[in-house]
């Protein structure tokens, strides 16, 4: 069997609804990539948080603030690694691919936020590098964005990236799918 990796991205404070940046969806997110985060565990897979760093001047995840820390529900549990980025794509400037590399992980697991930044970087960039890449999507979240003064709903935003991913990228899957696979 292959050995898996549960990436957690960005699950942090700034994104709850009371949050700097607040994701619509993030509490069924959360109680999501939790399911997935203790059936990894229960498993013996590795689960691997990632967390952003902005500026101190940054809107979100500014370097020392509160907004900036992981959400208390997925917080990691001794010995999980928590790895710190300042890109969307959590393997860029970051060890990541060296700790899945040095653990010979093939296959990995990806929760958190937001589905068209930093779940999408980092998916297409881990199918780049050569992991088999699955993304939760029920157990990830992202927001109305803005282009070209049209609001497209975060609904359809989450939507047409997992389209994407799931065409070309990597595996998409429910949390309950996700799980099945672990207890089978």
């Amino acid at each position: 069997m292959n050995k898996r990796a549960v990436i957690v991205i960005d699950l942090q404070k700034d994104y709850l609804t009371n949050g700097k940046f607040a994701l619509v969806g993030i509490d069924k997110a959360i109680a999501n990539a939790v399911r997935v985060v203790e059936a990894a565990r229960s498993s013996g897979d590795k689960v691997i948080h990632v967390r952003h760093e902005s500026p101190a001047d940054a809107p979100f995840f500014a370097v020392g603030t509160e907004g900036a820390e992981i959400i208390p529900a997925v917080e990691p549990v001794d010995g999980e690694l928590v790895i710190t980025k300042n890109y969307p794509n959590a393997f860029r400037q970051t060890e990541l691919k060296e700790v899945l590399d040095a653990e010979t992980i093939e296959d990995v697991v990806i929760v958190g936020a937001m589905s068209h930044m930093c779940i999408d970087a980092t998916s297409r960039a881990a199918v780049d590098l050569g992991y088999n890449t699955t993304i939760v999507e029920d157990a990830c979240a992202t927001r109305d964005i803005e282009f070209n003064g049209n609001v497209v709903p975060a609904a359809q935003v989450h939507a047409a990236f997992m389209s994407a991913l799931a065409f070309a990228y990597g595996k998409v899957v429910a949390t309950e799918d996700q799980i099945s696979g672990w207890t089978a």
